[in-house]
Order: structure tokens, then C-alpha cells, then sequence
């Protein structure tokens, strides 16, 4: 085995001799940050690869770490994460942990597709159907997904090996689940939900592991950190087990890699269903007080989306804040799921959402404070797939708290609305389509005078500046002007957000609309006369 220069392996760990001769200043910093990397030693077996790659002093006189999520997409293109992300300065490959999600698609083959809802293995298995023959096309798919890796460094027999030991197991527990559901022994639904989250986790355990692998067949030190727990009974919450896992990783000297699935008691999917790998993203830049979180997508956080308005016409943030962020995820466009982003709000650490196909742009950075210095537009976003409830009642004018039991059946029903607008008589709401049930719907015929539910679209203006004279009247003006009626509107005092109900066949050609109104021609704000 190759030794390393100017380190010294010590009892199975790597360690490095500047350790031992750190500046008090240099611990007193590092203590102050509360980062927990500067420990005597691993705490673990690291095997060197042939061409180890030693970190520059440079590196570790200035700790900066880093904590960066890689959507699927981008790890589909893995070639392009290790020279765009992971290799592209050499001065920066350390200290830096990337929680990746699985290989695009792979967690639709192994749950549902998140947007037409066509059955994966757990959809089958929930519905008594042969899960077993959709888990071998899945674990097909995943081999070739490892050839197609082989290229760039990949072991196929290491990586189809532990693929193949992970889904023998796996369909092990669900021979065993099966059995245990026929028996009526215990609920169908908490057993369900142990299903859903083992076979999650296997995507992202598949695709850190062959990033580690392939990054140690280049000579960098990598550390698998597989938080699925698949191979433990430790009884950890989430929160518990990720402070666990880095208790004694030193970061400085190796890139740790992170299954974008974590194992708790709670269930991770419970809460955040898909949304999970932000979530271990977001714990574990808290956990570390990281320096800098990335989000590394395979597209910018735009004006309007490029498929509908082009690509030319998609004006890239750059800047903007966390209540932004919110306003986006609560209309389907999410820069981050809003429960994983507020910790890192209220933690003070900022994200940037950068382009893993266009390394050299900064990308869009996401603060708790921002505020544009001149008045802007910064995003239209919206969605097609909304319904508007209104509930007309002669009874409600004057009355108060007339809206509190419609509220009390939307709360029992589990439905969560995006607008709300009212007048003397009449309450709309605006829901996503697939909450609307008829047993919804027929709780609240059965309590007012007229329920209507009319499928509709919404777009949005939103941005963290857009409160100035003219701009809602510029935004109308462009909707009529496309022959486009607005049905209703809502905005709030705090004015990050002007929200539009239209007809659901101009939703595409509102979004072209407005973009091309208020991003691409911006509105100059109008000043007061004296």
C-alpha cells in the first residue's frame, strides 16, 4: 500500500502531523464555530486508493466546509459532478460533503412516478400486486445504470455486488411484511410506511456508493456516510443519527459522501415524502455550521420556467431570500422543501442554487434578509393543476367567524390551500386538484348554500421588492392584453407575492406573458407626485 507524503498512517487512520501543530488561534476559531471535525482521529478504516491525492496546506490553514445536495439529474451525469463539482479545483475537494439523491427516475421505479402516479414496486406492493417482478426490473435498471459508470472509473463487480446483497435483503423484509399484512396483526399503514421508506432508501444508497467508489479509483479519499440505517436496529431519530454519524469524521482530509435518505424512528417520509434529501441536506449543514450549502441542480432558479417561455428568456435570480423560497415551494416550484429550509434560515446559513452543467455562473444565492435595492420582478411561477373552491352563502355577510368552520372541514380533510379571497358573500379557495375529494366536496355542500369547484390555473409575481406604484397594474394590463381573464386575485400587505387565478389553458401563455412584461421589460417604479 502507497504511502501518503507528509502524512502518517497511524494504527489503520489516516492522520495528518499538522494536527498536532495547529495555532491556538486556529483551534480557538474552529471552537468557536462549533465544528465537531477537530478530533484526535477518524474514528474509522479509510483504505487508501493507489493515487491518493494529499490535501495542500492551503487547505488545511483555512478550513471552509461545505455541505452540497446533487439533484438526480445531475447524478445521472456523473462525468459532469466530478468535473464540474467534486475535481474542479483542486484546492477544493476536501472538506466538502455531498448528500446526493438517487440516479434520476430510480426512485420513481421504486416508489410511483412523482407526477403521472404510475405504480413502482411499492405502489404494487401496497396493492397486493407482484412487487417481486418490479423489483428485479428495478435492480435491473440499477446494474445498467453501473455499466454505464464503468467508464469513469466504477467497479462493476464491487457495485453489483452490494446492489444485489441490498435488494436480496430488501425483498426479504417485503416477503416478510406481506406476511405480517395478510396476518392482521399490525396496522396496515404503519406497515406500509416501513415499506415506502426501505425501498427509498435504497436509491440513494446505490448512488453514494458508487461515488465513492469512482472517486477512489481517482486517488481521492472518500468516506461513505450511508444513512439509511438498513444494516442496524439503533432506535435514533433523524436528528440523532446524523449527529452520530459525524461525531469524529475529520472533513478537512477526505469528501464524505451521504445517502440523501436518513433512517429515524419518526420516518423521514412521514413529514417530507419526497422532499427527504433535503431534509438530510438541511440537518447536516446545521449540524456542521457549515460555511457554504449548495444545491446543485441541472438548471438555474429563473425568472419563469425555460420550457415554457425558452431559454434565452429565462433571466437567472442571482439573489433573493428565504420568504421567496416559500412563496415558490407553497406553488409547486421548490428551491428547497420549505421545512428543510427553515432551520438553515434560522441557522443564518445561506444556499446557493447553482447549475451543475455551468460551473463558472455563481448561481443563485438565498439569505434570510435579502432585499433588492431596486425594485424588481424575480420570478413567475404558478401551476396548471389547481382547483378553485368557492363557497357562496347568503348567511355570511356580517357574520364573524363565518370562515372558521370552512376551515374545520379543510382541516379534517387534510387540505392545505395556496390562495384565499373573499368578499361579502363569497369565499374562494384555491387548493391543489389532487386534495379535492368528493367526500370533500360533499361535506361542504352539505353545510352551505353553493359549492362550486372549477379546475383552474394560478400564476404568480413574486419577488422580495415588488412593492412599488404601477406593477400590479402592468401585470393585469399583460393578461389582458394576451386575451386572458383574471378570475381572482390575492396579494397581502407584505407584497412578495401577486397571485392570479385564470382558466387552465392559458396558464402557459400567462407565465410567456407576464416574463416577458415584468423580467425580460421590467416596469420602471412610478414616483409619487409631490
Amino acid at each position: 500500500m502507497s504511502k501518503l507524503p507528509g502524512r502518517a498512517r497511524r494504527g489503520g487512520f489516516v492522520t495528518t502531523p499538522h494536527d498536532a501543530s495547529r495555532s491556538l488561534t486556529q483551534l480557538a476559531r474552529a471552537s468557536r464555530r462549533r465544528k465537531p471535525w477537530l478530533t484526535p482521529h477518524f474514528g474509522y478504516a479509510l483504505p487508501l486508493a493507489p493515487r491518493l491525492a494529499a490535501p495542500s496546506p492551503a487547505a488545511w490553514n483555512n478550513p471552509v466546509i461545505s455541505v452540497e445536495k446533487i439533484g438526480g439529474t445531475s447524478m445521472s451525469s456523473f462525468a459532469d459532478v466530478l468535473a464540474n463539482i467534486m475535481l474542479r479545483n483542486p484546492e477544493r475537494i476536501y472538506g466538502r460533503v455531498y448528500v446526493v439523491s438517487a440516479y434520476a427516475g430510480v426512485t420513481n421505479s421504486l416508489l410511483e412516478h412523482k407526477k403521472t402516479g404510475e405504480p413502482g414496486v411499492y405502489a404494487r406492493f401496497a396493492d397486493g400486486g407482484d412487487y417481486a417482478a418490479a423489483l428485479a426490473v428495478t435492480t435491473a435498471r440499477l446494474q445498467e445504470i453501473n455499466a454505464g459508470l464503468a467508464p469513469l472509473g466504477l467497479d462493476r463487480a464491487r457495485a453489483d455486488g452490494f446492489l444485489d446483497k441490498r435488494m436480496r435483503e430488501l425483498r426479504a423484509y417485503l416477503d416478510s411484511m406481506r406476511h405480517v399484512l395478510a396476518s392482521g396483526y399490525l396496522r396496515r399503514g404503519d406497515v406500509l410506511l416501513a415499506a415506502r421508506e426501505m425501498l427509498a432508501a435504497v436509491g440513494e444508497a446505490h448512488s453514494a456508493f458508487n461515488s465513492v467508489e469512482i472517486l477512489r479509483q481517482r486517488g481521492v479519499p472518500a468516506h461513505l456516510m450511508d444513512l439509511s440505517g438498513f444494516d442496524d436496529d439503533d432506535p435514533l431519530t433523524i436528528d440523532q443519527r446524523i449527529h452520530k454519524s459525524f461525531q469524529g469524521v475529520e472533513l478537512e482530509c477526505q469528501v464524505v459522501v451521504v445517502t440523501g435518505y436518513t433512517k429515524g424512528i419518526e420516518g423521514i417520509m412521514r413529514e417530507f415524502d419526497r422532499g427527504y434529501s433535503e431534509v438530510t441536506f438541511s440537518k447536516i449543514a446545521v449540524e456542521l455550521g457549515a460555511d457554504e450549502a449548495v444545491i446543485h441542480k441541472e438548471f438555474h432558479l429563473s425568472s419563469a420556467d425555460p420550457k415554457l417561455v425558452g431559454t434565452s428568456n429565462a433571466v437567472v435570480v442571482g439573489r433573493t431570500n428565504y420568504d421567496v423560497a416559500d412563496q415558490l415551494a407553497d406553488v409547486g416550484m421548490e428551491a428547497i422543501h420549505p421545512k428543510a429550509a427553515k432551520p438553515m434560515e434560522l441557522a443564518g446559513i445561506a444556499i446557493r442554487l447553482k447549475n451543475t452543467f455551468e460551473p463558472d455562473h455563481p448561481g443563485t444565492l438565498i439569505t434570510k434578509d435579502y432585499v433588492g435595492s431596486q425594485a424588481r420582478i424575480e420570478v413567475i411561477a404558478g401551476s396548471a393543476q389547481v382547483t378553485a373552491i368557492e363557497i357562496h352563502d347568503p348567511l355570511m355577510v356580517g357574520a364573524v367567524g363565518f370562515d372558521h368552520g370552512v376551515m374545520e372541514i379543510f382541516r379534517k380533510h387534510e387540505i392545505s390551500y395556496i390562495l384565499k379571497a373573499t368578499n361579502a358573500n363569497s369565499i374562494t379557495h384555491v387548493v391543489w386538484e389532487r386534495s379535492v375529494t368528493e367526500g370533500f366536496l360533499g361535506e361542504l355542500r352539505a353545510h352551505y348554500s353553493v359549492v362550486s369547484a372549477v379546475p383552474s390555473a394560478m400564476v404568480c409575481v413574486i419577488g422580495t421588492n415588488i412593492a412599488f406604484p404601477g406593477v400590479l397594474a402592468r401585470a393585469t394590463s399583460a393578461l389582458a392584453e394576451n386575451g386572458i381573464n383574471i378570475n381572482a386575485v390575492s396579494q397581502s400587505l407584505r407584497q412578495t407575492n401577486m397571485q392570479f387565478v385564470i382558466e387552465r389553458q392559458d396558464y402557459a401563455r400567462a407565465v410567456v406573458a407576464l416574463n416577458t412584461a415584468l423580467c425580460l421589460h421590467p416596469p420602471q417604479p412610478i414616483e409619487p407626485k409631490a
